[in-house]
């Protein structure tokens, strides 16, 4: 297991590093430039030199990126043309837009993206993955066709058409519950739950229609493999059966698809921010492109391959425990 896990950390860390490269190389290859976005149209060539020298852009991409990773490591000092700012361990550099230190801006918004996910995979988890697994053991039923139509109706909906349609009729016209907002939770628990209640149903419903046909696709077909027939002949009760030996067994791959939604989710639900006007990673990282802000968008990138990498290691190591045929080697 220690080996495996070591092996592991070594593969994660050179998958951030050559993550961060690539971003930062994808950066420079964009035809267009901050300096020509902040100053906009009518811009003198001394403005934008003076722009580029403020942002630190004026120097060698490679000296910029091994600062940037100096930054995270160690920290680091920023100079621009007026100011010096100390900037601590890990450093993501400062926006180009309100020069904000851009770990206080991650700091600051990941809450709110770990919150809509959290709430989130809750529903679609419970409801998807219950939807599927009674579905397989009701197979062919008229629950079972049901369950089929819904989760298919489901699944062909753009969370951003019904999110905006259960704020027109749960907020707007019922007025059943708030307009969607955050607060933290060790501020105001019940203002934090009504508040994020409308992204969590619009993302869990999304999201629990590809659970539910997930589901009942693996649990039927565990439920047709040799062990399950072996242990029905035994004379093993319906429950032990289904809940100790099928369910188990069917569990594992839905383990690596939710471990793996909810690295990606983590690293923001940009559609749902949007919709919602939540202001967490995602929708930080939609404006940053827009504004070509490097800082954020290789915070952003980082955050999110970080989940990413973290959470395939944790769902590997998850699958000793869950199904005793896979062991680590």
């Amino acid at each position: 297991m220690l080996r495996f896990l070591i092996k592991r950390l070594l593969l994660g860390a050179m998958t951030l590093i050559l993550v961060s490269i690539v971003g930062f190389a994808l950066f420079f290859m964009v035809p267009s430039s901050p300096a020509y976005v902040m100053c906009g149209k009518n811009c003198s060539p001394e403005r934008i030199a003076q722009v580029n020298e403020s942002l630190g852009l004026d120097r060698p991409a490679h000296q910029q990126y091994a600062d940037f990773v100096k930054g995270v490591f160690v920290g680091r000092t920023i100079v621009d043309a007026t100011t010096v700012r100390e900037c601590p361990a890990p450093c993501l550099g400062y926006s180009f837009r309100g020069r904000e230190p851009v770990t206080d801006m991650m700091k600051r918004s990941f809450p709110v993206t770990a919150s809509v996910v959290g709430g989130a995979m809750v529903i679609y988890l419970t409801v998807g993955v219950g939807l599927g697994m009674i579905s397989a053991l009701r197979k062919g039923t008229l629950f079972d066709r049901g369950a089929i139509a819904l989760s298919l109706g489901f699944a062909s909906t753009q969370i951003y058409t019904l999110g905006f349609l259960l704020l027109l009729l749960l907020v707007y016209t019922l007025g059943v519950l708030p307009n969607p907002s955050y607060t933290p939770i060790t501020q105001d628990p019940v203002a934090w739950a009504s508040g994020l209640l409308l992204p969590w149903i619009t993302l869990g419903l999304i999201n629990s229609a590809a659970y539910a046909r997930f589901s009942r696709a693996q649990m039927v077909e565990t439920l047709s493999e040799d062990f399950v027939r072996t242990a029905r002949a035994k004379g093993l009760p319906n429950r032990t059966v289904n809940g100790r030996h099928a369910l188990r067994a069917a569990i594992t791959p839905i383990v690596t698809i939710a471990g793996l939604d909810l690295g990606v989710q983590l690293g923001g639900v940009l559609i749902t921010e949007s919709v919602f006007s939540l202001n967490g990673i995602g929708r930080a990282a939609v404006e940053a492109v827009g504004e070509l802000n490097l800082p954020v968008v290789m915070a952003t990138v980082l955050i999110a391959a970080f989940f990413i990498v973290t959470m395939n290691i944790i769902v590997d190591m998850l699958y000793a425990v869950i199904d005793p045929r896979v062991r680590l080697g």
